[in-house]
């Protein structure tokens, strides 16, 4: 049974940062055509939003997992990360730059603390 609790939080999880990234680059590409906005003006605004999304992700995967968020959290990112790498290795041919390995590094963090705030938000809740 922990095993299928765990599947379905990562699930979701995923399932909530790629909604999440979907929707921010939909925005953006809007805002990058239709204004006068550039990509290098905005980088570091889309990188924060990507650990917010991934922060949200592991809350939601650690709140349906119900116990070691960290863990929970961090095979989330660990899937995301894995599927970004082969989204950019099958379609450009090309591997995570040192720079791209410290972002989803620091992204591996962010969802591990939001898979433990997901576990503890649904504890504390269940025990009112």
């Amino acid at each position: 049974m922990e095993t299928k609790k765990w599947g379905k939080g990562i699930l979701y999880g995923l399932i909530t940062v790629f909604t999440i990234a979907l929707v921010t680059s939909l925005v953006f590409s809007l805002l990058l055509k239709f204004t006068s906005l550039t990509e290098s003006s905005i980088t570091w605004f889309l990188l924060g939003l990507s650990g917010l999304a991934l922060f949200i992700g592991g809350f939601v995967a650690g709140g349906n997992g119900q116990e070691k968020g960290w863990l929970i959290g961090g095979l989330t990112s660990l899937l995301y990360s894995i599927i970004i790498l082969l989204f950019k290795f099958l379609g450009y041919g090309e591997i995570f730059t040192v720079e791209e390995l410290v972002y989803h590094g620091g992204f591996l963090l962010i969802s591990m603390v939001g898979g433990v705030f997901g576990v503890n938000m649904v504890a504390a809740r269940t025990a009112k």
